[in-house]
C-alpha cells in the first residue's frame, strides 16, 4: 500500500507542477465562470466550482506534504553523509534539523560569530575552522556553548 500511495504521490506532484496542469485548471475556471449566465449565477452554479476547488485543494495538500517530507529526508541524508564525508566539516551539525528553534536560533548566532570573525581576519572560512575552534577553547567557558555531537547545546 505504502510503494502505491509512493508512486502516485509522486506522479501526482509532478503533474500538478507542470504548466499544461495551471494551463487545464485555468480552462476549467474560465469555462465556469462563462457557463454562469446560463445557470443564472445559481447557487448550484457556485456549489460546483467551490466543491470542485475544495476537494482538490484538501487532497493535494497531503499529497504534496507527502513528497516534500520525503525531500527533505533525502536532503538531510545527503547533508549528514557530506558532513561525514568532509574532513574539515563538523559532524556536530549531523541531526540538528530535530533541535527546537531556540536552539537552533542559538547554533546560527554561533556559526555566524565564528564566520565574521574570520571574515575580519581576512580567511577562508573553511581552511581556518580548527584554528577559530581552538582559540574559542582557549577563551574558556565564557564562550558560547558548543554543540554536541547530536546538536545538543552543552551546559
Amino acid at each position: 500500500m505504502e510503494k502505491l500511495f509512493l508512486r502516485f504521490a509522486n506522479h501526482t506532484a509532478r503533474l500538478a507542477g507542470k504548466p499544461w496542469t495551471f494551463l487545464l485548471c485555468l480552462l476549467v475556471v474560465i469555462v465556469w465562470a462563462v457557463t454562469g449566465p446560463i445557470f443564472r449565477f445559481s447557487g448550484d452554479w457556485q456549489l460546483v466550482i467551490n466543491t470542485g476547488t475544495t476537494i482538490v485543494t484538501f487532497l493535494m495538500v497531503f499529497l504534496i506534504q507527502n513528497t516534500q517530507n520525503r525531500d527533505g529526508a533525502a536532503i538531510q541524508a545527503k547533508l549528514d553523509e557530506l558532513l561525514h564525508a568532509v574532513s574539515k566539516a563538523d559532524e556536530r551539525f549531523v541531526g540538528i534539523e530535530r533541535l527546537s528553534e531556540k536552539e537552533l536560533d542559538l547554533i546560527l548566532a554561533q556559526v555566524e560569530a565564528r564566520a565574521e570573525r574570520i571574515r575580519k581576519r581576512g580567511g577562508p572560512l573553511v581552511a581556518t575552522r580548527e584554528e577559530d575552534l581552538e582559540r574559542e577553547r582557549r577563551r574558556g567557558p565564557k564562550a558560547a556553548a558548543p554543540v554536541t555531537r547530536r546538536g545538543k547545546a552543552k551546559a
